[in-house]
């Protein structure tokens, strides 16, 4: 899987969370995942514009990528990087489109949530050992509305080292995976509209005539 690839599994599994699923957790953490889990849950369609920064351990910036981002709750995900490098990744939960247009090439797989424990264990609504696996802190400011949940992993083989859930007046504002090696991907959510309908074909996709198709690991 590459690394885009990666990073989607572990977006989807913060927001696709099911509204009013209770999460098993340490009494410390009870209220705080709560208040987690209602800010998720009130998604259940997200559109967005998304900047991607990768930054270096050094503090400079690797790449810098501008996203539009589609999500449907129960499995609906559209993923498409527009600069620098194009790029789509779409599910409908039962098929995964890759689409690379400068390869000239789509790669389609069954959708397989279980690539990543966490994903897996959300995206199917099996989240009861969530509150064991990570400590989560909230810290809010009430002047900016701001709400940041960090979610610190129990375990010490995770690759990341921390994971930052920002909300900005109970709004999506962003996200920060950092990871064990000094390197951190940010998500920046801008344009967010909440909740307005999405049509189920967007998450579907229908390659282009003349490119490269490979299903499951063979060309066609």
């Amino acid at each position: 899987m590459n690394k885009l690839l990666k990073s989607m599994m572990f977006l989807l599994t913060f927001l696709f969370v099911s509204a009013g699923t209770a999460l098993a957790q340490p009494a410390s953490n009870s209220s705080t995942l709560d208040q987690l889990d209602t800010l998720l849950g009130n998604i259940e369609t997200l559109a967005a514009d998304v900047v991607q920064l990768i930054i270096e351990s050094d503090g400079g910036v690797l790449e810098e990528s501008e996203i539009q981002m589609l999500l449907k709750k129960p499995d609906g995900f559209y993923w498409e990087t527009l600069a620098p490098f194009p790029e789509l990744i779409v599910t409908d939960g039962s098929t995964l489109w890759n689409y690379q247009p400068d390869l000239e090439q789509v790669v389609i797989e069954d959708w397989d949530s279980s690539r990543s424990e966490l994903a897996a264990q959300l995206l199917s609504g099996n989240i009861e050992s969530l509150g064991g696996d990570y400590t989560v802190d909230l810290i809010t400011s009430t002047q900016s509305e701001h709400q940041e949940f960090k979610l610190t992993p129990r375990a010490a083989d995770n690759v990341y080292q921390l994971i930052s859930i920002n909300f900005i007046r109970d709004e999506l504002d962003s996200i920060y995976l950092n990871s064990k090696n000094g390197q951190q991907t940010v998500w920046r959510f801008e344009n967010v509209i909440r909740n307005s309908p999405i049509e189920d074909a967007k998450f579907t996709f229908v390659p282009p005539e003349n490119i490269e198709v490979i299903e499951n690991g063979y060309a066609q």
